[in-house]
């Protein structure tokens, strides 16, 4: 007899709960019909996949089955809900994950513009660091990634937008005060006040950042946080430009050419999912 999907999953519920009695109540089933399915399972295989009869300790071998029960489990989840979404026509839900600067400054006209054609159209946006982005599109828990690095060989990848990088800092601090007195505009400013740290630092090449990124002790992701942190004073940041522009009169940006940078975003797709009609019509909008 083959190994069922379903033996895989109520070995996994009964490892995850430590005993039948609480699987069986997980996956409302009576504790003798989940221990039927266990010995079946064991049968096959040919070894016991728990240490005693209390199902609460794993075999080496258990182990190892849990780690494969849970990959296969997963993917027939997934895979049950593509089904659902492209069954739904093309009305249904888009699930993007987002860099978290481009929620504030390249996204928001796009999906005012999709939502004009599209209403009927679900958008859930997941603002996220670009090495999540890429993950969760190559396990299809998004339909479409946008992200600021480059990407990897099997995912579908094109730039989108681009804008300069620069320092941002308050209008009253040392480095905006460092400016009015002459000084060049160098990456070097930044060491004039305390680093607050964000993934879109590692784009920039110049000698001062890895020093500054290897010792600063305040560190964020989202966009908003750091502008908020910058206005109260705690430090500076490199941002891209188009992420402060309704900023300026509070912030300041600062673009050294030491080299210049730019910062790019690229929407990305797994080549091997197929897009539901509402996902590929946001895709082509981006």
């Amino acid at each position: 007899m083959a190994i069922k999907l379903e033996m895989l999953r109520t070995f996994r519920t009964v490892a995850e709960q430590g005993s039948l009695g609480s699987a069986a109540e997980q996956l409302g089933r009576t504790p003798s019909a989940v221990s039927m399915t266990l010995a079946l399972l064991e049968d096959h295989i040919g070894a016991p996949l728990f240490e005693t009869d209390r199902k609460n300790r794993l075999t080496p071998l258990g182990q190892l089955v849990l780690q494969e029960s849970n990959r296969a489990t997963d993917a027939f989840s997934r895979s049950v809900d593509a089904i659902g979404r492209h069954a739904i026509s093309t009305a249904g839900t888009v699930r993007l994950a987002v860099v978290p600067s481009a929620t504030v400054t390249f996204l928001p006209s796009i999906i005012a513009s999709f939502q004009q054609q599209r209403p009927d159209v679900r958008l859930e946006i997941s603002d996220v660091d670009s090495a999540t982005v890429r993950q969760r599109v190559k396990l299809d828990d998004a339909d479409i990634g946008i992200l600021s690095e480059p990407v990897e060989d099997e995912t579908e990848d094109t730039v989108i937008y681009e804008d300069d990088l620069g320092i941002v800092c308050r209008r009253d601090g040392p480095i905006s005060t460092a400016m009015e007195d002459g000084e060049a505009c160098s990456w070097q400013l930044l060491l004039r006040e305390p680093f607050i740290a964000n993934p879109l630092c590692h784009l920039v090449a110049h000698a001062c950042l890895a020093p500054l990124l290897a010792t600063c002790n305040l560190e964020a992701r989202n966009t908003t946080a750091l502008l908020s942190f910058v206005r109260a004073g705690l430090g500076a940041t490199v941002l891209p430009r188009s992420a402060v522009q309704h900023q300026l009169d509070e912030v300041s940006f600062l673009r050294p050419d030491d080299p210049p940078t730019r910062r790019q975003l690229r929407k990305i797709r797994e080549k091997s999912h197929h897009l539901s009609p509402a996902a590929e019509a946001f895709w082509l909008s981006l």
